[in-house]
């Protein structure tokens, strides 16, 4: 070996050394820092898991969706990358949600006799809106449709349980009330037009809801408050904040597809 070959070779030897001790100091920073998120946020994974579970009637043991929302959450930890997202918290709620929202899947099941009774309900409501020329109260509703105030709620409720499980989870960007508009894939002069005048139209028909399903959704959405949370600052029952809730998206969601 020459001399300057030899000279080359022994000056490269400390910086390969020194960029393999710098990856390795870079994989413990990244790993410690995983660590601490996870042990964070796994308060968030219990916040998700009693928000969903209120939200979809699921009651009991809740394991399984603590422990789906745990896995989401050691993902996100994983899979995080702050150049592409804006905070670790937003992006861990989402992963979380998705999680257990899969897990929820795997139980799903829905009478067929909630299609039906939903096909009436939503027929009632253009009869009235078109005589009313605004959206119908809940017992003139259940009325129009046939049924009884107490199953218009149960069938909204077990309608709203099968929206929540179709959605997958937002883009970090939007509140949860985002599901009512599509994803904004195609950044395009007319995409972002066309979202902007749907996000017009959700806003307006939220403002067009009574006062108290506009608070439910104000507290639950916006606040981040649980059913259970919701009712004890509106005191009244978590059951009737649930029926609320529920009668509150089912109007949204005529009134959105009503909307030009």
């Amino acid at each position: 070996m020459s001399t300057q070959a030899s000279e080359t070779a022994r000056s490269s030897a400390p910086a390969a050394l020194k960029a393999k001790v710098s990856q390795a100091y870079a994989r413990q920073s990244r790993e410690a820092m995983e660590e601490r998120w996870i042990l964070d946020y796994l308060p968030l994974v219990r916040h998700v898991v009693s928000k969903i579970a209120a939200a979809v009637g699921c009651r009991g043991d809740l394991d399984d969706l603590i422990s789906a929302g745990t896995l989401g959450l050691v993902k996100a930890a994983r899979a995080f990358d702050s150049g592409r997202h804006s905070t670790f918290k937003t992006y861990a709620y989402i992963r979380i949600r998705g999680s257990v929202l899969d897990e929820l899947r795997g139980r799903s099941f829905v009478p067929s006799s909630v299609y039906g009774q939903m096909r009436a309900i939503r027929r009632a409501y253009d009869l009235l809106a078109a005589e009313k020329q605004a959206p119908p109260a809940d017992d003139e509703l259940a009325a129009r449709a046939g049924i009884s105030v107490r199953q218009l709620y149960r069938t909204l409720q077990e309608a709203r349980k099968q929206k929540i499980l179709s959605i997958h989870g937002l883009d970090e960007d939007h509140s949860p009330l985002g599901a009512f508009v599509p994803a904004d894939d195609a950044p395009t002069p007319d995409a972002q037009a066309e979202r902007k005048e749907l996000l017009a139209n959700l806003a307006q028909a939220i403002r067009r809801l009574p006062k108290r399903d506009r608070l439910v959704l104000l507290l639950y959405y916006e606040r981040d408050l649980t059913m259970k949370e919701v009712s004890q600052v509106l005191g009244i029952t978590e059951s009737r904040v649930s029926q609320i809730h529920a009668s509150a998206l089912f109007k949204l969601s005529m009134r959105l597809r009503e909307a030009p």
